[in-house]
């Protein structure tokens, strides 16, 4: 497997700094499992970051720390989402074992031969994570973001604007792009995709089925 498509070194900067939220962390972690150029470079980065705080000179805690800890511990945990684990991915080998620990909630219709199955986080945050599952050969109406989207292959392939993505390729847009994308022939795609903003259709059929788009 060849990956030719990465995230950028700013991205790969945000995770190692942990300033991502937590779906795009997901959406770079789940690369970064694939990508061993990129795995290196997270974490020289993350080695550098360690030996910066390490040279760093200690700092006093405060007076009442441990009565702020204690206090912390008292707290009430949120309770987990109502969300199907076990067999969820039994048919899908491609998908991380950390994304196989997130409460996922039932494959709904996207479109036509296009499911799509929510990843329940447990951080709030701006984006949203799902896996897209499309078969050989469809293709879906043009659109654009009002955010940014993150797209990570497991398998299967697709293309737009004439470059084609494949397992363990990444792919960044945002509200600058507008791009209609082709599924390969080699089999299902099926892609973890980290988004924020809304997906919106372009063209006069896609006005007309805008309203049924919930992603």
């Amino acid at each position: 497997m060849i990956i030719q498509h990465h995230p950028t070194d700013e991205l790969l900067l945000a995770y190692s700094a942990g300033t991502l939220d937590q779906g795009q962390h997901i959406a770079i972690a789940t690369h970064l499992l694939q990508c061993k150029a990129c795995h290196g470079w997270a974490q020289s980065i993350e080695n550098l970051g360690g030996s910066l705080l390490s040279s760093l000179p200690p700092t006093e805690m405060a007076s009442d720390a441990f009565r702020q800890l204690e206090a912390r511990l008292d707290e009430p945990t949120a309770a987990p989402p109502e969300a199907r684990r076990g067999n969820a991915f039994c048919d899908m080998p491609e998908v991380p074992p950390f994304v196989r620990r997130i409460p996922v909630g039932k494959w709904r219709w996207l479109a036509p031969q296009v499911h799509l199955q929510r990843l329940e986080l447990s951080e709030p945050g701006d984006t949203r994570v799902f896996l897209l599952r499309a078969k050989p050969g469809v293709k879906l109406l043009p659109h654009d973001h009002s955010g940014t989207e993150m797209t990570c292959v497991l398998t299967g392939s697709f293309s737009h604007d004439c470059v084609r993505y494949g397992p363990g390729d990444f792919d960044w847009g945002d509200k600058q792009n507008s791009h209609e994308i082709a599924i390969g022939p080699e089999g299902d795609c099926i892609c973890l995709i980290a988004m924020q903003g809304e997906l919106r259709l372009k063209g006069f059929l896609g006005q007309l089925i805008q309203p049924l788009i919930s992603i």
